[in-house]
């Protein structure tokens, strides 16, 4: 683990992990399983029963139990009943498990019997309205995946409006790349409550690719057993019901007729109004209408694929890391450094749009090498390992784990999580990773938190848990 050095009288703490979507469940896998590595947490797994099967069966691929679920769902599925049914029912259990109040509990968290924070992912719902509940029981809120903005909080609907309020409540902010702080930094976010990351889906991707496993529809993989071309098409978004979702099965259907050779594999989301918009290409042979798979099949059908045409936040970052060009059928992307990149380009929903820009890659050999081939700006693959080892160094101190490309601080967040540090313990010096290379060690202020951990910090509990 990066940075892992920890006393050995620590006493385990709980976090809580909310998750109420599949994509949050696959993105937050390798971070979950990387807290339980470690002897310092004990996560555990909160499912506001969202997406109940398809989180079950994510977390089952990774011997991940669930520990409490809220089951939320049912037939109505408006947004505003699912932030009142999550909000109350997480409120109700944790006063029920852990005896909240609304107050800072520092004594009960350093002595194991209370969650030291609540992790969320993410944009969803069910994400916004746990922040929330977590905010009124005075329980600190880390958001990884945090400062992804598009600019209009109409697109994504209503994921952007949510991101943004989680950022307004979050103590902790874990921001996947440097453009993602700047949109922080820019909505007056401490840069010090900030750690830039990399991407836990790729992470995720890494740890799905070692799966060995077949698909489960078997025309599927007689597709993928050929040698001719595929493309991966999905979108379900709720911007794109209705005209959107039209348009993009539009230009998938021309693209067909445009190139028979080459298979359209569409694994559908479970929505039954957005597998109906579909249904209009089940007449165009060279298209594969499929049920949405298992993360590891989906890894390994992205592998085999020539190119993504997709409406997925996800996908965006997954896609280029495996070397595939996408195309995203949305207006605006929260992911604009991947448009910077070249591995991304916007086609939204026109399907003349889609058509033509698909037809230049699958004809073109150097522009498509050009999308190819640009660097992935989203991760190495480390991103939950960096997680874990800044939790850790909030809790006992110690040194600050490397970011992706920048720093925090740990008494800000501590501080702004309602807890307090004794003054003898933080003295004013600055964070040698807040420092320029060629100015470290250059006067007393830079001090090296290793060689200081033992004798200016103290014992674990003296740091954070104890007055």
């Amino acid at each position: 683990m990066i940075g892992d050095r920890l006393p050995e009288d620590a006493t385990p703490v709980k976090i809580l992990v909310v998750v109420g979507t599949r994509p949050e469940a696959i993105k937050l896998v390798p971070m979950i399983l990387e807290l339980k590595e470690s002897e310092y947490f004990i996560p555990q797994v909160v499912s506001t029963g969202q997406h109940q099967d398809m989180v079950k069966e994510v977390f089952g691929l990774a011997g991940i139990e669930i520990d409490f679920n809220l089951w939320v769902g049912g037939a109505r599925n408006e947004l505003n009943d699912r932030v009142r049914e999550v909000m109350g029912r997480l409120d109700d259990f944790v006063r029920v498990e852990y005896g909240a109040d609304g107050t800072v509990k520092q004594e009960e968290v350093a002595a194991g019997d209370y969650p030291m924070a609540i992790l969320v992912h993410g944009d969803t719902t069910s994400a916004f309205a746990a922040a929330l509940a977590a905010f009124h029981l005075r329980i600190p809120v880390v958001h990884v995946e945090a400062g992804l903005r598009t600019g209009s909080n109409l697109t994504p609907f209503p994921e952007e409006l949510n991101r943004e309020l989680i950022t307004c409540i979050a103590a902790f902010n874990l921001a996947p790349t440097s453009h993602n702080l700047e949109n922080l930094v820019r909505e007056n976010v401490p840069v010090k409550q900030i750690f830039i990351t990399g991407n836990t889906g790729i992470d995720a991707l890494k740890w799905a690719s070692g799966l060995k496993v077949e698909f489960s529809d078997p025309i599927v993989g007689e597709i993928c057993a050929t040698d001719r071309r595929v493309v991966t098409v999905t979108a379900h978004r709720r911007e794109n019901w209705g005209a959107g979702l039209d348009g993009i099965a539009t230009g998938i259907r021309m693209l067909a007729v445009e190139h028979p050779d080459v298979y359209f594999v569409i694994p559908q989301h479970p929505n039954p109004e957005v597998r109906k918009q579909w249904a209009n290409l089940k007449d165009v042979p060279n298209v594969c209408l499929t049920d949405a798979s298992s993360y590891p099949e989906f890894a390994r059908l992205m592998t085999r694929s020539y190119l993504v045409i997709t409406d997925s936040g996800g996908i965006q970052e997954e896609a280029p890391s495996l070397g595939k060009p996408v195309l995203v059928c949305r207006e605006s992307t929260e992911r604009g450094e991947g448009v910077e990149a070249g591995t991304l380009r916007l086609v939204g929903t026109d399907p003349n749009r889609i058509k033509a820009e698909a037809d230049r890659l699958l004809r073109d050999d150097e522009a498509y090498r050009e999308m190819s081939q640009a660097e992935n700006p989203y991760g190495d693959g480390h991103a939950s390992e960096r997680i874990v080892a800044a939790l850790t160094n909030l809790y006992v101190g110690g040194p600050m784990p490397q970011p992706f490309h920048s720093t925090y601080s740990r008494k800000a967040v501590i501080e702004a999580s309602g807890y307090t540090l004794p003054e003898a313990t933080t003295p004013e010096r600055l964070d040698p990773a807040l420092v320029p290379e060629a100015e470290r060690h250059h006067g007393e202020a830079v001090v090296d938190p290793i060689s200081q951990f033992w004798t200016g910090f103290g014992t674990v509990t003296e740091k954070w848990f104890r007055d």
